[in-house]
């Protein structure tokens, strides 16, 4: 690659992680009781959205363990990408809210901008104790396609990362039918818990 090829590569990179800076910061001087009601209503709005192009998920959510719901922002300039999102895991027996944060790393040529909603199902205390407590990484090599599901079909439309847990994956089209929410973290909000 020329010096003039990787000035400009360096250029536009620098521009989209700035870009993606700004764009996942909290809005200045938001208090943290705003942040948390602000992440608390997106969480809520997603999954109405989710019962009404699935609606057995409904019964997903409310008979496991807990859920989580995130909404992620993320963006993609030539070679480098990436996102990040806010969300809540909430254990479905105690009621208890947990704020969590993901970040998502992409490689690759593109360009562009996408918004994604995510629903973890967790059906055992330990999947969602795991979650909360020790995070969780997608790898750039997960995939999955959406399945039937168990439980009667309750997890029509929901891909399973890993034993027990099922995640259903909303666009702007509506339920996505594989999972692209790879190379991706999650882990607890220290500054909102």
């Amino acid at each position: 690659m020329s010096t003039h090829g990787i000035a400009m590569w360096r250029a536009v990179s620098t521009l989209a992680v700035g870009a993606l800076i700004l764009a996942t910061m909290p809005a200045w001087g938001a208090s943290k009781d705003k942040e948390r009601s602000e992440i608390r209503k997106a969480a809520k709005d997603t999954l109405k959205r989710l019962y009404e192009v699935q609606p057995s998920a409904k019964a997903a959510v409310t008979s496991a363990a807990g859920y989580a719901v995130f909404n992620n922002f993320g963006m993609k300039i030539l070679f480098a990408g990436g996102g990040s999102g806010k969300g809540i895991a909430v254990d479905n027996s105690t009621k208890k809210i947990t704020y969590m944060k993901m970040v998502e790393v992409q490689a690759g040529l593109g360009f562009g901008a996408k918004k994604f909603s995510l629903v973890w199902v967790f059906q055992t205390r330990e999947a969602l104790r795991q979650f909360v407590d020790a995070g969780w990484e997608l790898g750039a090599q997960s995939s999955a396609a959406a399945t039937t599901g168990g439980q009667g079909g309750s997890l029509t439309g929901a891909v399973s990362p890993s034993p027990g847990v099922w995640l259903y994956q909303l666009v702007n089209d509506g339920l996505a039918l594989e999972l692209t929410a790879k190379g991706t973290k999650y882990y607890k909000d220290d500054d909102l818990n």
